[in-house]
């Protein structure tokens, strides 16, 4: 198996599990404060994860970029924005649509990596891309209707959250072939220049509107490191994996996560899926198989 494939899988894990406990603490701090915890708490795991690959692999140097500094900062602005608009996707009655939307996320990529990023894909590269994105929207049952434009708010965060982390996930690669050196390396470090950085910008931005939040925080430190944990643990494997191979790829095989979610609702707890998932679960499934031969 490629080692992308291996990081993506990894991170696919990682984040589902994030993503969950962010979801449920969010309940109990602000949307703002749960996107804080999941850098601040995450930088002594992005610390130890950097020392430990330095000495590993022990480069000879490392040869920092302005290309480096700006698209890691960048990114990280981009991915702190994403972060908090799908936060607000997933607290609306009706998300469904939002977060649908947000992980097409893939399709942004490829379109934006192509006019900006000079990330161009294959016909075959593009195909798995288009079908894995049909795919889910299929899977995900979503209808959008002229009032839901105008009024569904879970919609404009959906697409948002989609712009935002396809953007971040262009800016990382970047970041990370600026440095020239082997790219577990250098996606190692990008990630600790970037968590490091957003745990500033959240601070600054809790310190000045919610101060309130820290003490809330504190209330709750037990979940908010698990958050930091698997947060870094997630950004390990879409780094790397990002670092390895083209980003748009590196999302499409992503949508796994999807399928898996699917698939134990339908083993484990026993409900039946409708027409339309199993199309969009074919879909998914063709496109992963397009993009695993995508060289």
């Amino acid at each position: 198996m490629n080692t992308w494939i291996t990081f993506t899988l990894f991170a696919v894990v990682m984040q589902s599990l994030r993503t969950a406990c962010q979801k449920k603490v969010s309940k109990r701090i602000s949307i703002q404060a749960a996107t804080l915890v999941r850098f601040l708490f995450g930088i002594k795991f992005a610390a130890l994860y950097f020392f430990i690959i330095i000495l590993v692999y022990q480069p000879t140097h490392i040869e920092f970029t302005s290309k480096f500094f700006v698209s890691g900062a960048l990114a990280s602005v981009s991915q702190i924005g994403a972060t908090v608009v799908l936060l607000k996707a997933l607290v609306l009655r009706n998300f469904s649509v939002g977060t649908a939307l947000a992980k097409t996320e893939a399709l942004f990529t490829a379109i934006l990596g192509a006019l900006f990023f000079s990330a161009h894909l294959n016909f075959w590269g593009y195909l798995s891309v288009f079908t894995g994105v049909c795919g889910l929207l299929v899977a995900s049952n979503w209808k959008v209707t002229l009032r839901d434009l105008s009024e569904n708010h879970s919609i404009r965060y959906g697409v948002g959250a989609g712009v935002g982390f396809a953007l971040a996930s262009l800016w990382i690669r970047d970041a990370s072939l600026s440095l020239g050196i082997p790219r577990i390396v250098s996606a190692a470090t990008v990630l600790l220049y970037m968590v490091v950085l957003q745990s500033l910008i959240c601070v600054i931005w809790i310190s000045a509107k919610e101060p309130k939040q820290f003490e809330q925080i504190r209330n709750n430190f037990g979940p908010c490191l698990f958050i930091g944990f698997s947060g870094v643990a997630g950004s390990i494997g879409w780094f790397t994996a990002m670092s390895l191979q083209n980003a748009a790829l590196v999302k499409t095989l992503g949508q796994v996560e999807f399928v898996a979610s699917l698939l134990i609702t339908y083993l484990y707890f026993g409900e039946k899926l409708s027409r339309k998932e199993y199309l969009g679960l074919s879909l998914i499934a063709v496109s992963i198989l397009l993009l695993v031969g995508t060289p």
